[in-house]
């Protein structure tokens, strides 16, 4: 059986904290988080404002306080556990 090793891939990615904006009301996540919040690609359930979810070519993902949001190489996002983060990504330079 053949063996293959994931190629070495730079994504920008950022911890969901439970909020977009600061108490100035000004957005402090990256540019595409905040244009995806604005064209729908991540929202709050109607019936249940405080749950963050995205949509993906999968369908919609609930996003956990604490989880990290990819900006992936295709320009999807989505969402990532921490722990799974910390082990499969390292600080690119």
């Amino acid at each position: 059986m053949a063996k293959y090793r994931k190629k070495p891939v730079v994504v920008e990615a950022f911890q969901y904290d439970g909020d977009f904006k600061g108490s100035n009301g000004y957005f402090y996540v990256p540019r595409w988080a905040e244009d995806a919040l604005n064209n729908g690609t991540l929202y709050y359930d109607e019936n249940e404002p405080w749950e963050l979810f995205v949509k993906t070519l999968e369908g919609a993902m609930h996003v956990s306080v604490n989880d990290y949001l990819i900006l992936g190489i295709n320009k999807e996002i989505y969402p990532c556990e921490p722990d799974i983060f910390e082990k499969t990504y390292d600080m690119a330079e």
